[in-house]
């Protein structure tokens, strides 16, 4: 336990620029606080005692704004940042070296018996407001953006924004956990690429009228002019790339 407290200690000074001393850390960051209280009483629920245990989280949700149920699983170096109104139900299980942001809710989706609270892997980053609800699996190195809901299994090495969540895979890209601001938008590509379709069809329209012609010309005959590419992209490929970022959209992006 004394090694865990370590592990606790040391990752807020890694993580949080506003840490300067010890004192300050240990008696002003209430996630450290709370985590303090959880772990005892995380040791005594799993002696099987019955009240006391929740009595103690509900004390240290009164100090510390956070509420943990005693059941949970909350590995070591995690680090709860401001943490108000944070919630972990019981059966909830958190990695190593996770970080943990204000108004998080690790929470169940209904009144099922048995795991029913997600599961995160390590270093796993949950940005501000996030909800990760049911027995759902997330998995190491996952990024979860401020105001997402997750509701499905999320795979290692991957970034999850909106609402429902969304997969943006990152492959290849090593991202600061604490760069919120490198998230991606997928909201915003799929409306750019319905503007452009827009826009692409009343160009079409505008061309059939100065023709004066209701006869439409066959697909592959017709060409759209995109801001980037220099050369015109035929309208049957170019709606298949639209077709494809929209589709992924509706389907979760990989979820």
């Amino acid at each position: 336990m004394l090694s865990t407290f370590i592990s606790d200690f040391r990752i807020i000074f890694e993580r949080d620029p506003a840490a300067r001393n010890w004192l300050e850390v240990l008696f002003c960051y209430p996630g450290l606080q709370a985590l303090l209280f959880h772990r005892f009483c995380h040791w005594l629920h799993t002696l099987g005692m019955p009240f006391i245990p929740r009595l103690i989280s509900q004390f240290s949700r009164f100090l510390t704004g956070i509420e943990i149920h005693p059941g949970a699983t909350i590995g070591k170096g995690v680090f709860i940042d401001h943490g108000m109104g944070v919630v972990i139900g019981e059966t909830a299980i958190v990695g190593n070296y996770c970080l943990i942001y204000q108004g998080v809710t690790l929470g169940g989706t209904g009144k099922e018996c048995g795991k029913r609270h997600p599961t995160l892997g390590e270093n796993v980053v949950v940005g501000t407001g996030a909800k990760v609800l049911g027995n759902i699996q997330i998995g190491n190195n996952v990024r979860i953006g401020a105001g997402s809901v997750v509701l499905r299994d999320v795979p290692s090495n991957c970034t999850v924004v909106g609402v429902p969540g969304r997969i943006v895979y990152r492959s290849g890209v090593r991202v600061n956990p604490l760069e919120h601001g490198s998230l991606p938008d997928s909201e915003a590509t799929v409306i750019r690429a319905l503007v452009d379709r827009i826009e692409a069809l009343e160009q079409q329209l505008q061309e059939l009228a100065s023709q004066k012609s209701l006869t439409m010309p066959p697909a592959e005959e017709i060409s759209v002019e995109f801001d980037k590419p220099e050369t015109p992209v035929p309208v049957g490929q170019s709606c298949h790339i639209w077709d494809k970022d929209i589709q992924q959209f509706f389907d979760g992006a990989g979820i």
